[in-house]
């Protein structure tokens, strides 16, 4: 049998122009990155290395005198386990409820059997044009009795008009074949939605997902506006709280240490500016870590969401 010949695969030359461009692009998104890393990484190794130098600005690039004495000294603040405890319910418990009623209004908008979607939808729409502001949001949160209570970090935030449009124009591109096949098997507009519509627009929900936890961690106004009850204070503001009293709250930490471990580890003793870092570094840790979950869902899903078609 005759072998056939083998081509050689013939590389093309790339002409100087696109490898300049591509230089050039290389370094001012690599500049972005660094503009963009650069703070937590500066933030981080300020956290671990010598309280003294940090304090005088002297660790800019490179740790110095590692240690890990702040995080520990952190840990023993008074209600600062509590304050995490209420961040992560209310991420938690929002996000899910925020997920789900996008979704499901969304998939309602669609229908044309819905009594006057057309009404509701522009009704929902309209909301994120008009804000009546914050003294009648309060007058309304006290009055139907959520001042002070812990589904007030909840309620108000559950159906969002954003998050609503982007599933509803999610929604829409998904094959009509799909829901009318189910509606011929008997299935009502529930179990449509919770066996066909939900897995199928996956990656809306993952971004929706990813904006409502985002939303939910780093939100303090509400807590400075509607809760009094320390113990319902979450970690973003007690981080608004620390940042403010980072002086007193350095004699707090240092106070409880034991005057032994105090003497062993006298270079490492709290300042004002160890006990700003390290719970901001404690604050926005949790919510990095969502990121890399929901990560091949969000382009996918902001995409779809965001243009009809």
């Amino acid at each position: 049998m005759s072998k056939e010949p083998k081509v050689k695969a013939v590389k093309k030359k790339q002409d100087p122009v696109d490898i300049v461009m591509s230089v050039v692009t290389y370094i001012v998104y690599s500049f972005f990155a660094f503009v963009c890393v650069y703070p937590f990484y500066y933030i981080f190794i300020n956290t671990i290395s010598n309280n003294d130098l940090s304090a005088r600005g002297k660790v800019t690039f490179i740790p110095i005198d590692i240690h890990f004495t702040n995080y520990v000294n952190v840990s023993n603040i008074p209600s600062l386990m509590d304050a995490f405890r209420i961040s992560v319910s209310r991420t938690v418990i929002g996000t899910i409820l925020t997920v789900f009623a996008s979704a499901f209004l969304g998939y309602m908008f669609t229908k044309e059997t819905m009594w006057h979607r057309k009404l509701w939808y522009r009704l929902v729409v309209a909301t994120m044009y008009f804000n009546a502001g914050i003294i009648p949001f309060f007058i309304t949160m006290k009055n139907i009795g959520l001042y002070n209570s812990f589904w007030v970090y909840i309620l108000p935030t559950v159906v969002s008009p954003f998050y609503i449009v982007l599933c509803k124009t999610f929604v829409e591109s998904v094959p009509a074949e799909l829901t009318d096949a189910a509606m011929l098997d008997g299935a009502g507009t529930i179990k449509t939605f919770t066996a066909v519509i939900i897995p199928v627009i996956k990656p809306i929900l993952a971004t929706v997902a990813i904006f409502s936890a985002v939303a939910q961690w780093n939100s303090f106004q509400d807590t400075l506006l509607l809760v009094s009850d320390t113990k319902l204070f979450t970690l973003q503001f007690t981080l608004y709280q620390y940042i403010n009293q980072a002086s007193s709250l350095k004699a707090l930490v240092n106070s409880s240490t034991s005057a032994a471990s105090l003497a062993a580890s006298l270079a490492h003793a709290a300042t004002a500016t160890s006990i700003r870092m390290t719970v901001t570094i404690v604050v926005v840790f949790p919510i990095l870590l969502v990121y890399p979950i929901f990560q091949r869902y969000f382009v996918k899903g902001i995409m779809i969401g965001a243009v009809k078609g």
